[in-house]
């Protein structure tokens, strides 16, 4: 049955009605809001700094997004999702500059377009190696081993050997005007932008129609008590893998997107505490609620901008702040999940709850 207050006297009849995305005229009404403050307010309005930290917040988004699959959903735990997101960044890299494109393909502006796909099934194939150890172990040794894959992946594979591809050392730069989709040439921040909000929203309504479908049913009874789903015929091996694959499907996508936004590609953009910051933001966000994902992003990008923006000022009389900024960042993002998990456990999705309750039922208290 769904949750959504209805109009006194209105009822749903049909199981479609019953899960349909727009359910009344209002959440109609605030779905087009959105978009149009997504699409034309937030370019037309924000200058070239927030624009990137709209660009920051999608890309932590979608990769948040596998970590609160793997995690919210399916109670796989996680410390190297930074490692599938790498495997997406590079393949789509490798895929523009080194494959031996057709030259109607560049022409029609098609390379990129199809890096990006290859590059989530790779992610998600990657993925899936490491999800295998989860048919035997769970709890603290699946963190250990998805600790493995990130320090595989990034400090041994990618360092070591994907880096020294075309002798260029450990970073890749990609030449203006590579990264197009068709006729469109993406080479500023707002026509990034536009990309990654596209792609984020993608990501967000498949996520949603997964977790609601027989599928994501399967992973939320795995995660809730796995020898229960299994007494219940569900093949708990063949779900956990199946999460595994889609969250690093994601994180490919992340990792493809997130490449039209720097100047060159390194492992140092993809280090273990870049896992560790997605998992906190679906900590601050709520397990297991896909605006909490959105949620936790928006808090921990913001946040940590405007202690950016309230450190520079104070640089001037105490310059050591400003070299020392990365530790104030890390101590904050430390004291925002301890605050969290003392105050807010189930995080600012459950009080966005409330607060719609709030006004679903006022004037009555319940």
């Amino acid at each position: 049955m769904s949750t959504t207050f209805l109009p006194c006297g209105v009822y749903h009849q049909t199981y479609a009605q019953d899960h349909a995305w727009w359910q009344t005229n209002l959440i109609k009404s605030k779905m087009i809001t959105l978009i149009l403050l997504l699409y034309i307010v937030v370019p037309l309005v924000a200058d070239v700094y927030w624009i990137s930290v709209f660009n920051q917040i999608g890309y932590t988004i979608m990769g948040a997004l596998g970590v609160q699959l793997l995690i919210g959903f399916c109670g796989q735990l996680t410390l190297g999702h930074a490692a599938f997101i790498a495997v997406g960044a590079y393949t789509s890299t490798l895929m523009i500059l080194e494959f031996p494109w057709p030259q109607f393909l560049l022409d029609f502006g098609l390379a990129y377009p199809i890096s990006i796909f290859v590059a989530a099934v790779v992610a998600g194939i990657w993925s899936i190696l490491f999800g295998l150890p989860s048919a035997r172990v769970k709890g603290f040794y699946m963190i250990l081993t998805s600790m493995a894959a990130q320090f595989i992946t990034v400090d041994f594979v990618i360092t070591q050997y994907i880096s020294q591809i075309g002798g260029r050392g450990q970073a890749f730069s990609l030449p203006a005007g590579t990264i197009k989709i068709g006729p469109w040439i993406i080479d500023s921040d707002v026509k990034v932008y536009y990309m990654i909000t596209t792609f984020c929203v993608l990501c967000l309504a498949a996520v949603a129609n997964l977790v609601r479908s027989r599928v994501g049913r399967a992973w939320i009874a795995i995660r809730d008590n796995d020898i229960s789903a299994e007494v219940m015929g569900i093949n708990v091996v063949k779900y956990k893998l199946m999460a595994f694959f889609v969250a690093g499907f994601i994180g490919g996508i992340a990792g493809a997107c997130w490449i039209s936004n720097l100047a060159a590609i390194s492992p140092e953009h993809f280090p273990w505490f870049w896992s560790l910051w997605l998992v906190g933001v679906i900590l601050i966000g709520g397990l297991g609620s896909i605006h909490g994902t959105v949620f936790g992003a928006l808090f921990m990008v913001v946040v940590m901008e405007l202690l950016q923006m309230a450190v520079m000022p104070l640089s001037d009389a105490y310059p050591k702040l400003l070299m020392d900024f990365l530790f104030i960042k890390e101590s904050a993002f430390g004291l925002a999940i301890c605050v969290f998990l003392i105050f807010e456990p189930n995080g600012i999705a459950y009080r966005w709850w409330q607060i719609k309750n709030y006004f679903n039922l006022w004037p009555f208290s319940y």
